[in-house]
């Protein structure tokens, strides 16, 4: 999956510049300029993804970025924890069952879902791969 999600901004009745996700309504900032609001747009998306794992919820997938929408992407270290949480809940496995499978605690295993948490790459893509999953990435340009 691709973790860019579309975003639309807009300015509200006092002027501000309000950031949505249509994908995932949790998610919402505002600021006094576009850019601030812009810049603030991905921590917004993280926190309210963060407590859908928290909530043990299913990830909302990005719709496509429309027109008058801003695509905003997520982290290579966030996107990898997303992929991780979604693949245990296909896979129907606990923290504790990955964690047996990994040889590690289920520390470990809560850590490496734990958006906020800086778990090393190289971790996320063995546990992927116990899932039968692989991480890839891509390079664009900045827009």
């Amino acid at each position: 999956m691709r973790y860019v999600y579309p975003a639309s901004v807009e300015r509200d009745e006092g002027g501000f510049w309000l950031v949505t996700f249509p994908d995932v309504p949790e998610a919402g900032t505002d600021a006094v300029t576009r850019e601030e609001a812009l810049r603030e747009a991905q921590d917004a998306l993280i926190a309210a993804l963060g407590g859908y794992v928290e909530q043990r919820r299913s990830i909302p997938a990005p719709s496509p970025v429309r027109k008058g929408q801003i695509g905003i992407p997520l982290p290579v270290l966030v996107s990898a924890k997303l992929a991780l949480y979604q693949a245990m809940r296909e896979a129907g496995l606990s923290n504790a069952r990955l964690a047996k499978r990994l040889g590690v605690s289920e520390t470990v295993v809560r850590r490496m879902l734990d958006l906020d948490h800086q778990t090393r790459i190289g971790h996320l893509e063995r546990a992927l791969a116990v899932l039968g999953k692989r991480l890839a990435t891509e390079v664009v340009d900045a827009a």
